[in-house]
């Protein structure tokens, strides 16, 4: 069972950066207000990159406690740590390096060097989520970006990782390069407290409304099963909104 779905249009990629990262430390915030543990899972890609790069601009960063935050990836490219290509090495540039974080609590996928092969990635990803949050691990706040085919993480359309029942499991053939990696899967997605997707520019317009409006097919559109249990968000600036209906999604405050 999935929350409600929340749309919200934002005025342009910057605004949309912004007002995401000041929602992710106000959500961390509350999370740690109640005594527990946060976590949130990193999306790559240029919006995501953004978000991350303005939170560290951001003042009320300090007000997470960065030591009891929980970091993990929703996908990554299996490429050597370091590569400019990986997206932990764009997340620890644009924040994670700057922040007091636990390294215990930072969650990459296995590089190359670190595993046998991209399945031994994967499964190494899997077994430390069960480790973590056991079968149905939770994770708070699940960030995901969208392609113009609809995909999220790495699941992309009509292939073999969509259905995929394992927490985590390997892509060898995805449509975009580099075509060898690691995803979790949609199980964890669905099973996220919150699920935001973060989509900017005209490109995504088309992904986005079909991801949105009745009648997607997670075969054909994965983004359209991506819901979290408690709340979902579709973050968009206008050009990403702007084949939705009008009043579909409504202004950001």
């Amino acid at each position: 069972m999935s929350g409600p779905v929340d749309v919200l249009r934002h005025a342009d990629a910057e605004s949309l950066a912004e007002a995401a990262a000041g929602r992710l430390v106000t959500t961390l915030v509350e999370r740690q207000q109640t005594g527990k543990s946060a976590s949130v899972c990193l999306t790559g890609g240029g919006i995501g990159t953004a978000v991350l790069r303005a939170i560290a601009n951001s003042s009320a960063r300090g007000s997470v406690d960065w030591s009891h935050v929980d970091v993990w990836w929703g996908d990554e490219r299996y490429v050597e740590t370091g590569s400019p290509d990986r997206n932990e090495t764009s997340a620890r540039a644009a924040l994670l390096d700057q922040l007091p974080l636990d390294p215990g609590r930072v969650h990459p996928f296995p590089a190359p060097e670190d595993s046998i092969d991209v399945a031994d990635s994967a499964a190494t990803y899997a077994e430390a989520l069960r480790m973590w949050g056991g079968d149905e691990p939770s994770l708070d706040i699940m960030l995901l970006g969208i392609g113009p085919d609809g995909h999220v993480a790495s699941l992309f359309p009509e292939q073999p990782a969509l259905h995929d029942a394992r927490l985590a499991c390997a892509v060898t053939g995805a449509p975009k390069p580099p075509p060898v990696r690691g995803t979790v899967t949609m199980p964890v997605i669905r099973h996220a407290r919150e699920v935001w997707i973060l989509a900017s520019g005209q490109e995504k317009a088309v992904a986005v409304r079909l991801a949105l409006l009745a009648g997607a097919g997670e075969s054909q559109i994965p983004a359209a099963a991506a819901r979290g249990r408690e709340r979902t968000l579709f973050l968009l600036d206008h050009a990403a909104a702007s084949q939705l209906p009008e009043g579909f999604a409504r202004p950001s405050a």
